[in-house]
């Protein structure tokens, strides 16, 4: 049997680390506290940034590092989700949704939430450019059919776990937006990106969205599901497009497969540096993964 809950908003933090048991040698070797009360979920992020680099995983999610640095793109990525989030609420509660200025109001205090000596900017961009950027952004979405979803708004920000794949803790999912119509019901995941995606690109993303789709199957099994990604492009042509991805059980299963196998690894403590020159740049950890001693 399945079990699943729908969270309060905000009862589990995206940073809170996992459920992992650690030695004492492993925690010895990065010079760091393991948390005291680790959680008994993974999220997908997670276990993407697994992939991606495992011992950058281990800082974050087991060792608990805090993070001293933080990229502007994530922090924009952020406060433009903050803005989304409110102008949806406002449409829930039976309003007509929210004006430019309400929107840059919201992306300003999300931007505000992370401290200014913490954000690492490129060369081409500063905070004034950002700003500029969130208002034709913002301008962009108002104008666009995407703020206006078909059907009823059901779920916004929504926190939704469950045990998908035995022997592997509950998946935490976070939907952006999830509506309802007579035929369907629509999960969509709000992206921001810095150029156009392609259908490849939404299709090579389609991993999360089918893990949240099997969650959300679980809880309403009678009606069709429709996954989309809602994409806003961070270009000089600002635009906002829809990405549809298909349910495919095939895939999903595939899914799961993986994430059991990196579950595997996370268990069996394969944490080490994984050098990237696209990674490695942006990495919070820098520091403490020069320290590590293997």
């Amino acid at each position: 049997m399945v079990e699943f809950q729908l969270l309060p908003r905000g009862s589990l933090g995206a940073s809170d680390a996992e459920h992992v048991s650690v030695t004492p040698h492993l925690a010895s070797r990065a010079s760091v506290a393991v948390p005291v009360q680790p959680r008994d979920h993974i999220s997908y992020s997670s276990i993407n940034l697994f992939r991606q680099c495992s011992l950058r995983y281990f800082f974050k999610y087991v060792a608990g590092l805090p993070e001293e640095k933080t990229s502007a793109s994530f922090v924009f990525g952020r406060a433009v989700h903050r803005a989304a989030e409110f102008h949806y609420r406002e449409l829930l509660s039976g309003g007509e949704g929210s004006n430019l200025d309400t929107l840059l109001g919201e992306f300003q205090a999300g931007w505000d939430e992370q401290p200014p000596e913490t954000i690492t900017f490129p060369k081409t961009e500063s905070r004034d450019s950002l700003g500029r950027l969130a208002d034709r952004l913002l301008r962009a979405f108002l104008d666009s059919d995407l703020s206006r979803p078909v059907g009823r708004i059901i779920g916004i920000e929504e926190e939704l776990r469950g045990r998908l794949i035995d022997g592997v803790p509950d998946l935490l999912a976070r939907l952006d937006l999830m509506t309802e119509t007579d035929d369907a019901i629509t999960i969509t995941d709000l992206k921001t990106a810095r150029s156009a995606w392609s259908g490849q690109q939404a299709d090579d993303s389609a991993e999360q969205l089918l893990l949240y789709g099997a969650l959300v199957r679980r809880l309403i099994p009678h009606k069709p599901l429709r996954l989309e990604f809602m994409v806003a492009t961070k270009t000089k042509e600002i635009s906002i497009t829809r990405h549809t991805v298909p349910f495919d059980q095939r895939r999903l299963d595939r899914t799961k497969r993986i994430v059991e196998s990196v579950w595997r690894a996370i268990a069996a403590e394969h944490f080490f540096p994984s050098p990237s020159a696209m990674n490695c740049s942006t990495c919070p950890f820098r520091d403490p993964c020069r320290r590590w001693s293997g």
